[in-house]
């Protein structure tokens, strides 16, 4: 069959020959129809993401995706391992899938769950999230910060959701589909903003996509607007670094301030939390679609040109879906 292959770590896949799958172990050969190209399968087979210790080269990328069983059922499927999704066919567990509604293609179906669940476990265990709370989400103009808008307004109820990004015609969209305030940060003071709005309604959670030199400016803003008259918890939840790895962070700015922070990742997520994302919160996500409650947009590629996918710029607010 035809699938993409890495066989050194941070080789960018080629589309060639690779031995088909066999059933077994509970398994079943599956059609595979869509995958998502996605930071997190870019990151594994880098050999840098912590899940990478989980593979074994050759691999074939694709961590999920939506998939044809024999039965006929088209489900959403996940897999951490050397043979993921990218490929013509895949060896599934039928058993840890979800089937898709009718009134989502492949396509979409196969691009939500990824942000779509990182979303509802940062709203859910992350920031534990109360209907009329106040959330900043920072780095909002991509995929997965625009999905989380959504998220946080339509499932959780947040009361208000400030969105903060580069991309002003983004930020305009986003004001559609449940932010009630933006700040372009290519011309506003990021600073200045959040101190004023954290100063007029603390904020409850702060949901980050980005790191590096804007999380460290809004840790700060944040800090010296804290409120002094009363304890006031902000829970500040870390889901991406775009703007790099590292920040400068005073010791001093968590021992004099409510401000806690924890990350998302498959390695400060409960099991119990993981298994409700797939089986609580996919379905909601999926029916979200269904109703136009959720929106996301994606383009198709042929997975023949994965090569030339792996390292472009995804299209500003666009997940990139490789079709076999």
């Amino acid at each position: 069959m035809k699938a993409a292959v890495v066989t050194e770590w941070g080789q960018v896949p080629v589309y060639t020959e690779f031995a088909e799958p066999e059933a077994g172990d509970g398994t079943v050969v599956a059609a595979v129809e869509a995958s998502a190209l996605t930071n997190l399968t870019r990151g594994i087979v880098s050999g840098q993401h912590y899940a990478s210790k989980e593979i074994q080269l050759p691999a074939i990328p694709g961590v999920d995706g939506v998939v044809r069983l024999p039965d006929g059922r088209r489900v959403y499927a996940s897999v951490i391992g050397a043979h993921g999704l990218m490929a013509e066919r895949a060896a599934i567990n039928a058993e840890g899938t979800f089937e898709v509604p009718d009134g989502v293609d492949s396509v979409t179906a196969a691009a939500v769950p990824n942000p779509g669940m990182s979303a509802w476990m940062a709203l859910q265990h992350g920031a534990a999230l109360q209907p009329g709370q106040h959330v900043l989400v920072l780095g909002a103009t991509g995929v997965t910060g625009a999905t989380a808008v959504q998220v946080a307004k339509s499932l959780f109820g947040a009361g208000r959701v400030v969105v903060a990004g580069r991309d002003t015609a983004r930020l305009d969209w986003l004001g559609t589909v449940g932010a009630d305030e933006a700040i372009a940060m290519r011309e506003e003071d990021l600073a200045a903003r959040v101190a004023a709005l954290h100063t007029e309604r603390p904020f409850d959670a702060v949901l980050d996509y980005l790191w590096g030199e804007p999380a460290a400016t809004v840790l700060r803003a944040l800090a010296g607007s804290h409120p002094s008259t009363h304890y006031h918890p902000t829970r500040w939840v870390q889901i991406g670094s775009m703007a790099g790895p590292d920040i400068t962070l005073p010791a001093g700015l968590l021992r004099g301030t409510a401000i806690t922070l924890s990350g998302i990742g498959f390695g400060s997520v409960p099991p119990d939390v993981l298994g409700r994302a797939r089986t609580e919160a996919l379905p909601l996500l999926l029916d979200m679609v269904a109703d136009g409650r959720l929106h996301l947009g994606t383009t198709a590629r042929p997975l023949a040109e994965v090569a030339e996918v792996w390292t472009a710029a995804e299209p500003s607010g666009t997940r990139v879906v490789l079709v076999p």
